[in-house]
């Protein structure tokens, strides 16, 4: 019996290649259990995503596996068993985070396993607290407000010299003039 060697179907390589770009591309990535879910029911879920700067696909977990592999990303391996989707963040990681996990909460079909952010591994946990981060809008602005704290303050000070100055040396020349 002569063994045969299976090349691998060009559309699964292309599949493979594709998911891989993605994860390399991404910022993060989230991985879902979607067991349930009707088509309209993830139709509402990929709007939101998609306006947090996220994709939602469903890819076979064989491929995804194979993918992951190649982009080093082999922390996500863990969470791929049963129907998974993934979705690959490229914009407010916290905002796509928050729009998965606010659409499980919705919908109990859906459950958030885990993912990963750059090389971190992440549970269903880690990405419920990243989800409950404020808005990275509403972040940049704290961090701009207490920035300019401190300087407003140096204003002051530094205003409060030559105004402290003048009073003084107006003192100064008062005294003199009754002095005299």
């Amino acid at each position: 019996m002569s063994e045969k060697t299976h090349e691998p179907r060009a559309d699964k390589v292309a599949v493979v290649e594709e998911v891989t770009a993605k994860l390399n591309e991404a910022s993060a990535v989230f991985v879902s259990e979607y067991r349930g879910l009707t088509v309209s029911q993830l139709a509402d879920l990929r709007k939101p995503l998609r306006e947090s700067g996220a994709e939602h696909k469903v890819y076979k977990n064989t491929l995804v596996k194979l993918a992951a592999t190649a982009a080093g990303k082999d922390g996500l391996i863990e969470h791929l068993t049963g129907p998974t989707a993934l979705t690959f963040v490229s914009g407010d990681v916290a905002a796509a985070a928050k729009a998965l996990t606010e659409q499980a909460k919705a919908t109990p079909a859906l459950v958030v396993k885990g993912g990963m952010m750059g090389d971190t591994v992440m549970s269903a946990d880690d990405l419920k607290v990243l989800a409950d981060l404020p808005p990275r809008d509403v972040l940049l602005a704290n961090f701009a407000g207490a920035l300019q704290a401190p300087l407003v303050k140096t204003a002051g000070l530094l205003q409060a010299l030559p105004r402290n100055f003048a009073y003084g040396l107006s003192a100064l020349i008062e005294e003199r003039e009754n002095a005299a």
